[in-house]
C-alpha cells in the first residue's frame, strides 16, 4: 500500500488568501481577466484572433446559424473559464458574474445531444463521426474539461445544472468505452479525461467515474495498439495536415504501459496531465506500480528536462519533450499550459507523500513561469515563455517564429489563457495538505485556514512576506489545547539554516524532526500561539548541469523563489555581449515603483567593447576584444517584458 505519509486536501473554503503579493493577482483574476477572457470567447477584443467558443456552442443550440469556428479543441476555452469562475465565485461571491456563468451553462446544456454527448466540432463538422480520431481530435479532453468546470462550478456555488450535465455525459462515455465486449478498448489522444473523472468521482461519491478512469489508464500503451489500428482505418492520414504521417506512440504516452513510464515523453501537456491522473488513481487505490512510475517521471523531469523557470517542453516541434538535457533558451517552447499541468502533477504527489521536492518544483514554475506568461494589466499572454529573446529573429527567423518578444491579447489556440485563471483562482488549494494530526506547509502564501484534524479543529493564520523575504509568521487558533505537527518546508534555495521562534522565544532546530525536507514540528499546541519562521533569501549565481549544452559557460541569477533575467531596458543592447565575473558582489534593493514593488539585484559586469569594430568591413577578426566594466540591473523574469519591446536573457556568459 501506499506510504502512511500520503496526505488528503481540504475542501476548497478551508483556506483564504490573504497575502500582499498573491491577492493582488487574485484580485486581477476575479477584476480584469475573467471579464476580458469573456470578451474573447464572444470575440468582443478589438485586434486579437477570434475565438469562436460562443458562437460553437450557440450555433450548436440551434440559437444562430453558420459554420465551425476554431480549433478541434475549441470547447475547452470556455470549460476553462467556467471552472475558473467557480473558484472565484467560491471565495468571492459576484451575483452578477454567477448569472453571466448561469446564462453560458445554460447554452451548454442547451447544446448537449439527448445521449448525453457534447462536442461542438463534431456536432457541426463532421456529424456522424464522433469516436473515429481519438488520436487527435481532443473529444475525450474537451469532455474532461467540462468535467472539470462542472465540479468547480458545483463547489464554488452548489449548483448542480452542469455537474448534472456532466455526469450525464460521463455515462454516456462509460456505455461506450471500456474492457467489456461490445465496447471501444481506446482512449484519448490528449490525456485530460483520466483526472477530470477522478474529480467527479471525489465531488459525486460514484465510484463507476473512478473505474473509467483506471480503464483509460491502464489501456494506454497496450498491445496491439489502439492509436494504431485507429490511424490505420483512417490510411494514416492526419487531421492536421491531411497528408499521410507516421504514427508516433510515445508522442501521445502510449507507447508502452504507464507503470513502466520512466522518462517523460512527446507532448508536455499531455503528458502532465496524464501524470497527474495516475497519481490521484494511486492515492485513492494504493497502487504501488503506478506510485512508482509517478515518482520516476518526476525526477526525470525536475532533474533532467526542465528549465530554471519551472519551464517543461523544449521543442516547438509537437510542443514536446526532446530528450534529457535539451534546454535550449532561444528556440524554448515551455508553453504555459505545461507548466501549470507540472504544478498539478505536483500537488498530486504531496498528497501521496510529503517529499519537500515536490513542492520545490511547484513554488519554481508558479512564481516564474506562471506569472510570467500573463501581463501585469492581465490582458495580454504568452503561450510560449522564453528564456532568451531577440526581437528582430522572433520576426525574421523562421526557426523562431514561435517565440514572441510580446504578450498577445488572444491566440487562436488559447488553452493557456484560460488555463492560468483556473489556476491562479484556486491557488488556496495548493498552499497546505494535512494527514490525520498533521499540517504540512508547501508554499508561504498569506492566508486563513481552517483544518479538522482527528485530535480536533485547528485555525492557521499565515502572514508571508514572500517573494521579496524570507519571513513567515503563523497564529494558531484552538478551541481547546491540541497536540499536532506543524510541518514547515525547508526550501531547496534556502542559503543557510532557517531561524524558528515559537511565541517569542527562539528554538533550536535540532529540537525537531527534519525529514523529506519539512521541519516536523510536533507539540501540544494552544489557543494563540505564534510560529515566526525565517529563511535566508539571498541574491546568487546558479550553473547548471554540464550536460545542458545551452547554458555551458553562462550563469543564471536566483533570489529565494525567483529567477532573474536582464532586460535591454536596464542593460541595453546586445545582452549577448554581456559577461559576469561571479566574484563580484551583488546588491539587492526594493524599488516600490516597479509594478507595484519588486527587489532588484545590481551589480557589475563585462560589455564587449563594441567601438573599435565600427571601422571593420568583416565579421570576423584575429581575437582582440576588449571589455568595459559597467554596471547592471537584473529584475524578476515574471516581471520581463511588461516595458516594452526589447532583447531579454536568463542566462549570461561568465567572464
Amino acid at each position: 500500500m501506499i506510504s502512511l505519509k500520503a496526505t488528503q486536501n481540504k475542501p476548497l473554503q478551508k483556506v483564504r488568501i490573504d497575502d500582499g503579493f498573491w491577492s493582488d493577482y487574485q484580485t486581477k483574476v476575479r477584476d480584469t481577466v475573467i471579464p476580458y477572457q469573456w470578451e474573447a470567447l464572444n470575440d468582443r477584443i478589438p485586434g486579437a484572433e477570434p475565438s469562436h467558443a460562443i458562437k460553437n456552442f450557440r450555433i450548436t443550440a440551434g440559437l444562430e446559424t453558420g459554420e465551425y469556428g476554431g480549433m478541434v479543441f475549441q470547447d475547452s476555452d470556455l470549460a476553462k473559464w467556467l471552472e475558473a469562475v467557480g473558484y472565484s465565485l467560491a471565495v468571492h461571491p459576484d451575483p452578477e458574474l454567477e448569472k453571466l456563468a448561469d446564462e453560458a451553462i445554460d447554452l451548454i446544456v442547451q447544446a448537449q445531444g439527448e445521449d448525453g454527448y457534447l462536442n461542438t466540432y463534431f456536432a457541426l463538422k463532421e456529424p456522424g463521426k464522433r469516436w473515429t480520431n481519438l488520436t487527435e481530435c481532443h473529444e475525450l479532453y474537451c469532455a474532461g474539461h467540462m468535467m472539470e468546470a462542472a465540479v468547480a462550478y458545483y463547489q464554488g456555488t452548489g449548483k448542480r445544472k452542469l455537474l448534472d450535465a456532466m455526469c450525464r455525459f460521463a455515462d454516456y462515455i462509460g456505455e461506450v468505452f471500456g474492457a467489456e465486449e461490445g465496447k471501444m478498448h481506446g482512449y484519448d489522444g490528449h490525456e485530460e479525461v483520466e483526472l477530470a473523472l477522478i474529480k467527479l468521482y471525489e465531488a459525486t461519491g460514484e465510484e463507476k467515474y473512478l473505474r473509467l478512469s483506471q480503464y483509460f489508464i491502464d489501456e494506454r500503451g497496450s498491445k496491439p495498439s489502439f492509436f494504431t489500428e485507429e490511424w490505420e482505418k483512417r490510411g494514416g492520414i492526419s487531421h492536421w495536415t491531411q497528408t499521410k504521417v507516421p504514427l508516433d506512440l510515445a508522442y501521445y504516452q502510449a507507447h508502452r504501459p504507464v507503470r513502466e513510464h520512466d522518462k517523460a515523453t512527446g507532448h508536455a501537456v499531455r503528458a502532465v496531465y496524464l501524470y497527474t491522473a495516475m497519481a490521484d488513481l494511486a492515492r485513492l487505490t494504493g497502487d504501488e506500480g503506478l506510485f512508482a512510475a509517478c515518482r520516476r517521471l518526476w525526477n526525470n523531469i525536475t532533474e533532467k528536462q526542465m528549465y530554471i523557470t519551472g519551464g517543461i517542453g523544449s521543442t516547438h516541434h509537437g510542443e514536446a519533450f526532446s530528450f534529457d538535457y535539451d534546454l535550449p533558451n532561444d528556440t524554448v517552447y515551455a508553453e504555459t499550459c505545461a507548466s501549470i499541468g507540472l504544478i498539478f502533477f505536483a500537488k498530486r504527489m504531496l498528497e501521496l507523500e510529503a517529499d519537500s521536492k515536490y513542492a520545490d518544483g511547484m513554488e519554481r514554475a508558479l512564481y516564474n513561469l506562471v506569472t510570467a506568461s500573463m501581463s501585469k494589466d492581465g490582458k495580454h499572454y504568452f503561450y510560449v515563455n522564453p528564456l532568451e529573446v531577440w526581437p528582430e529573429a522572433s520576426v525574421k527567423n523562421p526557426g523562431r517564429h514561435h517565440v514572441k518578444a510580446e504578450r498577445q491579447k488572444w491566440f487562436g489556440c488559447s488553452c493557456c489563457p484560460p488555463n492560468v485563471a483556473r489556476l491562479l483562482a484556486s491557488l488556496d488549494q495548493y498552499i497546505y495538505t494535512s494527514t490525520a494530526n498533521s499540517i504540512y506547509t508547501h508554499l508561504y502564501i498569506g492566508s486563513d485556514s481552517h483544518f479538522e484534524l482527528e485530535n480536533g479543529v485547528v485555525d492557521l493564520k499565515q502572514t508571508s512576506s514572500f517573494p521579496w523575504n524570507g519571513d513567515v509568521s503563523f497564529a494558531i487558533g484552538l478551541p481547546s489545547s491540541t497536540r499536532f505537527t506543524l510541518a514547515l518546508r525547508i526550501p531547496s534555495w534556502c542559503d543557510g539554516l532557517p531561524q524558528l521562534a515559537i511565541n517569542g522565544e527562539v528554538a533550536s532546530l535540532d529540537s525537531y524532526k527534519e525529514q523529506d525536507g519539512y521541519l516536523l514540528i510536533d507539540r501540544m499546541w494552544s489557543d494563540g500561539d505564534t510560529i515566526n519562521w525565517s529563511l535566508p533569501m539571498k541574491a546568487r549565481w546558479m550553473e547548471a548541469h554540464p550536460e545542458i549544452r545551452a547554458d555551458a559557460g553562462k550563469v543564471a541569477l536566483q533570489r529565494g523563489p525567483l529567477v532573474y533575467c536582464l532586460e535591454e531596458v536596464d542593460n541595453g543592447a546586445p545582452i549577448a555581449s554581456l559577461a559576469v565575473r561571479v566574484d563580484e558582489s551583488l546588491q539587492e534593493r526594493f524599488v516600490p515603483d516597479l509594478f507595484g514593488g519588486a527587489v532588484v539585484v545590481e551589480g557589475q559586469l563585462f560589455r564587449v567593447d563594441s567601438a573599435s569594430w565600427k571601422q571593420e568591413s568583416t565579421a570576423y577578426r584575429p581575437y582582440q576584444t576588449a571589455s568595459q566594466k559597467t554596471a547592471f540591473r537584473a529584475v524578476p523574469y515574471y516581471l520581463w517584458g511588461n516595458r516594452g519591446l526589447g532583447e531579454m536573457a536568463v542566462w549570461v556568459r561568465t567572464k
